[in-house]
């Protein structure tokens, strides 16, 4: 199923799911959960990544790399639209092979399905 990806938007959504269910590993955490006025078609996802990590170019390239990684696994297994998913980005995510960390993401998807 081909869902169109969205962005959350407002602040009190990134407060709400903050205080949703959390699914962790060594590359991200995943907040997720069911938010109110949805549309169940659309898949909303935020990626986070804190000044922490370095400069906006590694910064750009974290999300990039979740972004293509998200992409991959909506074509290639179920993800829950219903739900709203932030993904905040941890600082071993600039130093690992791509690969590495897609396999540890799809794994955590996995466990939220």
């Amino acid at each position: 199923m081909k869902s169109k990806i969205l962005a959350l938007s407002k602040n009190e959504d990134f407060k709400n799911l903050l205080q949703k269910k959390k699914a962790s590993n060594k590359y991200v955490t995943i907040f997720y959960g069911i938010l109110d006025n949805k549309d169940i078609k659309k898949l909303n996802i935020s990626f986070v990544t804190k000044k922490k990590l370095g400069n906006a170019i590694k910064r750009n390239k974290i999300k990039r790399r979740l972004k293509n990684i998200i992409n991959e696994a909506v074509k290639n297994m179920t993800i829950k639209c219903n739900y709203s998913y932030l993904v905040i980005a941890k600082p071993t995510m600039l130093n690992n092979e791509y690969k590495n960390i897609k396999e540890t993401l799809f794994q955590s998807l996995k466990e939220i399905r």
